[in-house]
């Protein structure tokens, strides 16, 4: 995640309190519950990359072996598994 988790609730909280605020929205559920429904939200969106990263380095761990005897570029192919993967599932990054 590239911003602290400590960070997700205010903006959470700014977001959610502009769109009640301006009228945008018209809460159907408690404001608390709307307030953690949406955090989990963001937080999952954030870490999106966390685990594909995750992702790609254990496919990459097949590979350690030609990786370690200079076959194979580690960065680049972490860089291409990731864009591969990034285009199949259609990620936003």
């Amino acid at each position: 995640m590239r911003i602290p988790k400590s960070w997700v609730r205010p903006i959470t909280e700014k977001i959610i309190g502009e769109l009640v605020g301006q009228g945008l929205i018209e809460p159907l559920v408690p404001l608390a519950s709307l307030m953690d429904e949406a955090e989990a939200l963001i937080t999952e969106e954030l870490t999106v990359e966390d685990r594909l990263n995750d992702e790609v380095r254990e496919i990459l761990k097949k590979y350690e072996d030609d990786i370690e005897k200079g076959k194979l570029d580690y960065r680049r192919m972490f860089d291409l598994t990731k864009q591969k993967l990034v285009r199949e599932r259609n990620l936003v990054l």
